[in-house]
């Protein structure tokens, strides 16, 4: 006979043998007991202010390490909380591990404490869910629950615990013998359809590479660096896959995207979906006749849209490596298509002589293009920047430059708003424990910094070096002049005649960190924007927030398409 062992701690010790470092979440009946076992068994727990940015923080960990995190939360509205972190896992294909507690079984179908079913609820949005039946069997769940969230395409899974399972004990002899985490096998691509790619890539008159955000999460960026450089082609990145290649090499096309999208006849996927953010594939925004090269994990995700030429399912690091060798092999001159590159570089140097006029123009109120232009020249080029919000992330994706991968964090395919802070308490938990000498900038429009804000707190209590930047122009999209505003307040149909996408007039979000006895910056020039700038990269034992106010009508520069491809049928 063994000791007895409760519930709490089988479970807490079988994340660790798993791998799994940290835990986000918020206590409460019934997982009190869980957090401290979890502590005991030597897993980083951070309480968070809202489950939502605790799932959020838990996936952006996930990606930064290939090592899912996981998220505690109670029972009923605790789990629900966090759906809108699992769909924004499972859609960015980030891996986390929810852990709900939920009302004792011997409660259900009674009107037990915030009973409700979780185990179902959570299905659609995560790969795994699923209530361990006794405790015994809590090892065998969580091995694969942790396995599912890494495997493949990467994404959500979800365990439930009533209170009466994490409580109660058995004898320690019970309980099977757990093996750690398993590895992540490599899918090998078919050598044929490495030549089928390489065959249609060097008879291309128009190539250009898009690398995604899957090349990032596959740490494939050495062997997508020595294929650009190799063969001299245009490459163009998703938001989360800049920096995989610099955004500073020459061979970033950035600027011409939408020309180049619109006449490169041969476009190499690696890592990328044809979903919304590239336009789904089609015309206008593409050429009829483009030859699509598609890299996946996914099987699932090859020909998604559209019918490529040639759809590989593939590690990308192996994928990549293979076209490498075949090129080399082949010694074909990729140095030839003078024309192509003659008609980006034009496109280039235009678009960004408009970005730079506009960034030039630094008179109050001040706008987008300024305000980031003179961001990036005072942080560190190996910052880590999470961004979030309309204008503030879209603009910023031009500006605000990666020049190394997994170093930007933003809204993703899902197009969440909130995220911003959890992605950025991760960002800094990660710094902290592998990159000690990295800082995390965490940009925000003031919309999307309202979703999560109090989750400044949780930052000045771990002592987070984190610096928040909120672009805030008093809206959604834009705000309104503060006399107008004022004039609007003061009429008695405020709710009637305020544009719904208005928000308070120059709110000091610098004045949260008064809450904690510390100073945030009020910036409305450029020098002010540079000395708060300055001052906080000296901040090393918590957050500032950095409040610049910009004119409520900024907007981006004019667009050749709308941002959103329209359906047509």
């Amino acid at each position: 006979m063994g000791e007895e062992i409760d519930g709490n701690n089988v479970l807490a010790q079988s994340l660790k043998a798993q791998g799994v470092e940290f835990i986000f979440g918020i206590i409460g009946y019934p997982v009190i007991e869980l957090s401290m076992a979890l502590q005991m068994a030597d897993i980083h727990y951070i309480g968070m202010r809202n489950e939502q940015a605790a799932c959020y923080a838990a996936q952006a960990i996930g990606y930064l390490t290939g090592n899912p995190a996981g998220v505690l939360c109670v029972s009923g509205p605790g789990v629900l909380h966090t759906f809108g972190g699992m769909a924004n896992a499972q859609i960015n294909c980030w891996p986390v591990v929810v852990i709900g507690g939920s009302a004792p079984q011997d409660h259900e179908g009674i009107g037990g404490f915030q009973e409700c079913n979780q185990v179902e609820l959570a299905r659609p949005y995560c790969k795994y869910s699923a209530r361990p039946p006794s405790i015994s069997l809590i090892p065998l769940h969580v091995e694969k629950a942790v396995r599912l969230a890494k495997n493949g395409r990467p994404g959500a899974v979800y365990l439930d615990f009533p209170a009466n399972i994490l409580s109660s004990k058995v004898d320690s002899d019970k309980i099977p013998p757990q093996y750690g985490p398993t590895d992540i096998p490599t899918i090998y691509p078919d050598p044929k359809k490495i030549q089928d790619a390489i065959e249609v890539l060097t008879q291309a008159k128009k190539p250009l590479v898009i690398v995604g955000k899957g090349a990032a999460y596959a740490r494939a960026e050495n062997e997508v660096n020595e294929l650009i450089n190799l063969t001299n082609l245009p490459f163009l990145a998703t938001p989360m896959g800049k920096g995989v290649v610099s955004d500073t090499s020459e061979k970033c096309i950035g600027p011409a995207r939408s020309l180049a999208l619109q006449k490169a006849d041969v476009i190499l996927l690696l890592g990328a979906r044809l979903n919304w953010i590239l336009h789904f594939g089609r015309p206008v925004r593409f050429s009829p006749d483009v030859k699509i090269i598609q890299i996946d994990i996914s099987a699932e995700e090859l020909h998604n849209s559209i019918k490529s030429t040639v759809a590989i399912q593939s590690d990308l690091k192996t994928a990549v490596s293979s076209m490498v060798d075949g090129l080399k092999q082949k010694r074909f001159n990729f140095s030839s298509r003078e024309e192509w590159w003659k008609l980006l570089q034009t496109k280039c140097n235009d678009n960004k002589k408009i970005v730079q006029a506009m960034a030039n123009d630094i008179a109050p109120p001040l706008n987008y293009y300024a305000v980031f232009k003179n961001l990036y020249e005072h942080i560190p080029d190996d910052c880590i920047i999470v961004s979030e919000g309309a204008n503030t992330m879209d603009i910023g994706r031009s500006i605000l430059l990666n020049k190394y991968p997994r170093h930007r964090l933003d809204a993703g395919t899902f197009g969440t708003m909130g995220v911003g802070p959890g992605f950025a308490i991760a960002a800094s938990l990660y710094c902290k424990h592998y990159e000690p000498k990295k800082r995390v900038i965490c940009v925000e429009g003031d919309s999307a910094f309202g979703f999560s804000g109090m989750e400044i707190e949780t930052m000045v209590r771990y002592k987070l070096p984190i610096i928040v930047v909120v672009v805030n122009n008093s809206g959604i999209y834009t705000g309104m002049e503060p006399e107008v505003f004022k004039d609007i307040q003061e009429s008695g149909e405020i709710t009637k005649v305020t544009p719904p996408g208005c928000l308070s007039s120059c709110t000091r979000y610098d004045n949260m960190m008064a809450l904690f006895g510390k100073t945030g910056f009020f910036v409305k020039t450029i020098p002010e924007l540079n000395a708060s700038i300055e001052e906080a990269l000296k901040i090393t034992d918590g957050p500032t927030v950095i409040n610049v106010i910009i004119s409520p009508t900024a907007d981006r520069k004019p667009q050749t398409f709308s941002w959103l491809t329209e359906s047509k049928l």
